[in-house]
């Protein structure tokens, strides 16, 4: 009779801890990414649509691969996925791998040695057992799962490593193929866990851009929410991996650095960074938008700057407040280096997905930006920097 019991209660944890693996990411994933829009869309004229429709369009920054769904399939949850992208008219998406994010982070004051949200989340994910305690293998692993799917499906994903990638998606695409370009990104270079060997391993793995840091200072220096207050600037070891980023071709992301960092990195004469996703602080002043000095710096060195789609860079949750973000940065650094940086998939609520980016196109006719203009920000600046930028191949 003892056995009888063991037994059933051993199927009923196996059951239950089956379940939980089934059912809690997608649960997790769906309180952290909420859709915030009306039931029957926005509202989009067929002029806005038709030219949306012509638009060559580039966004810096979704996390979808943190997620661990198959990003070719439609998913019911989250903002990204393969065929929402093309429904959307997206040629490039920037896909980053989250690898480390603080436990009750703020914009403010994060310590790097506070429990880890990813750890947890790979678990639960069942992800690969080498990734879970190893910030490398944990965005090698996310590298992988991009790889494999544009393995699968090159009719509908390629991706992008080289100058001449770029140009065979967007000539593709010109010839009336739906294709994504995907270009592999990370959020924070701690995946490099110090040792500047592992720069060629993310390369080799198809990183094309990095962030420096994310919410936390770590080996390359300090963040903009780290624990420094005003944080540290660009450490040895961070120059070392802003030289090398350099000469391989991959872009340098500024996005959560601070102050001090962005200075250093603009000392360095060939550093070309942007800001992948972020607001103007001028705008809407929450801390997590860098001051709008530094920001005017980054473009007139080149760079672009990836205006977000989330409240708290754009201090709103319409279309309406994220065009009105993107015409406050033309103002600030000129049409010629605003850009898109929606931060998709990012823990991060939004009033559209990809499926439906023309929102933002009839919110941008709606301020008055001209064709010329909307088609700089929505894809043309992001291609000519990455055209600039990458490896020629």
């Amino acid at each position: 009779m003892l056995k009888r019991i063991l037994a059933g209660v051993a199927v009923l944890l196996v059951i239950a801890a089956a379940l939980f693996f089934i059912f809690a990411p997608g649960y997790v994933e769906r309180a952290l990414n909420p859709l915030r829009m009306p039931p029957e869309g926005w509202p989009v004229s067929p002029q806005a649509q038709a030219l949306h429709d012509r638009l060559v369009i580039g966004d810096w920054h979704s996390d979808a691969l943190l997620w661990d769904r198959d990003i070719l399939d439609r998913a019911d949850r989250g903002h990204t996925d393969v065929p929402r992208l093309l429904e959307g008219n997206v040629a490039v998406q920037v896909f980053t791998t989250v690898t480390k994010s603080p436990r009750g982070q703020n914009y403010d004051q994060n310590s790097a040695g506070a429990p880890d949200n990813i750890t947890p989340l790979f678990m639960g994910q069942l992800r690969p057992v080498r990734s879970w305690f190893s910030l490398r293998e944990r965005a090698l692993v996310q590298a992988e799962a991009l790889n494999r799917a544009a393995t699968d499906a090159p009719d509908r994903l390629r991706l992008i490593r080289t100058r001449a990638d770029l140009q065979a998606v967007l000539d593709a695409r010109a010839g009336g193929q739906r294709v994504l370009g995907a270009i592999l990104g990370s959020e924070g270079a701690h995946p490099l866990e110090g040792d500047i060997a592992n720069l060629d391993v993310l390369y080799d793995a198809g990183f094309r851009l990095l962030g420096l840091t994310h919410f936390f200072d770590n080996e390359l220096g300090g963040s903009l929410h780290g624990e420094g207050g005003t944080g540290a600037g660009l450490t040895d070891f961070g120059r070392q991996v802003v030289d090398g980023m350099i000469q391989r071709g991959m872009v340098i992301d500024l996005a959560h650095a601070s102050p001090l960092m962005v200075q250093d990195v603009l000392a360095i004469p060939d550093a070309r960074p942007i800001l992948s996703h972020t607001g103007i602080h001028g705008h809407c002043g929450s801390a997590r938008n860098l001051d709008d000095d530094l920001v005017r710096r980054i473009a007139a060195r080149g760079g672009v700057i990836g205006i977000g789609f989330w409240s708290d860079v754009v201090c709103g949750g319409t279309p309406a407040h994220i065009a009105e973000g993107i015409l406050a940065a033309i103002r600030l650094v000129g049409e010629d280096h605003v850009s898109l940086g929606s931060d998709y998939d990012g823990s991060v609520g939004v009033p559209f997905d990809a499926a439906h980016l023309a929102a933002l196109t009839q919110a941008l006719l709606d301020e008055g930006l001209t064709e010329g203009q909307i088609a700089k920000v929505m894809g043309g600046n992001m291609i000519r920097h990455l055209s600039e930028t990458l490896p020629e191949g």
